[in-house]
């Protein structure tokens, strides 16, 4: 099982949370506690070695300035967490991560809408879009549905209830920000709680 933790905001954090497993790391360019400015995030990642996923995560923002953030940054996927049509999301050259907030089975039928590297379901938006801590009903996923997509699971998951999720949804990643935090900074311990969790559960094989 692949994770992603999100909302990396310093080296030290980034360097142990790859030590502990992590396959993917997150930074948000959008309007968030966790915010870090493009040059910022550029330090972190000329310091990350090659193979891991640097993400950008961004809401409703301008495909000119995705493009200027990416290029000051040096990620490697972009996370659109906001509005964004079909066409946007299609019209970058790096990868791109679509994020749906999953409040009812319908919500599901979007899915078919991207044609996105990865699709990431969320739960409904809070305050903000992404890292509020809950959960949706994961009960609703019809994972014969999603045979052909990279889903990622977010909202929600921690260290205790990583393993349900995946079971529930059979997703290619795990995705967590706020899961893995004490009092609002990323902590060290739950993030290798949380990817040995995760990556203890086989990800089953669709047929």
């Amino acid at each position: 099982m692949k994770v992603k933790v999100c909302g990396i905001s310093d080296i030290s954090t980034a360097l142990s949370a790859i030590d502990s497993g992590a396959d993917a790391l997150g930074f948000v360019f959008a309007e968030s506690k966790r915010k870090i400015t493009p040059e910022a995030a550029g330090e972190i990642i000329k310091e990350l070695p090659r193979d891991v996923l640097k993400v950008g995560v961004f809401v409703n923002e301008t495909k000119e300035n995705i493009e200027e953030i990416a290029s000051i940054s040096g990620i490697n996927v972009i996370q659109l967490h906001g509005d964004e049509t079909p066409e946007f999301c299609s019209s970058f050259s790096l990868p791109v991560i679509k994020a749906l907030s999953i409040g009812s089975h319908d919500d599901l039928s979007k899915l078919d809408e991207y044609a996105c590297e990865y699709v990431l379901l969320d739960s409904p938006k809070g305050k903000y879009r992404g890292g509020n801590g809950a959960s949706f009903d994961w009960s609703i996923l019809n994972k014969n549905s999603m045979h052909d997509k990279k889903i990622i699971l977010a909202g929600g998951l921690n260290p205790e209830n990583v393993g349900e999720g995946i079971k529930a949804a059979n997703p290619f990643m795990v995705d967590v920000s706020s899961g893995v935090e004490t009092e609002g900074k990323k902590d060290p311990e739950k993030i290798k709680r949380f990817i040995d969790n995760a990556k203890r559960v086989e990800r089953e094989e669709v047929k």
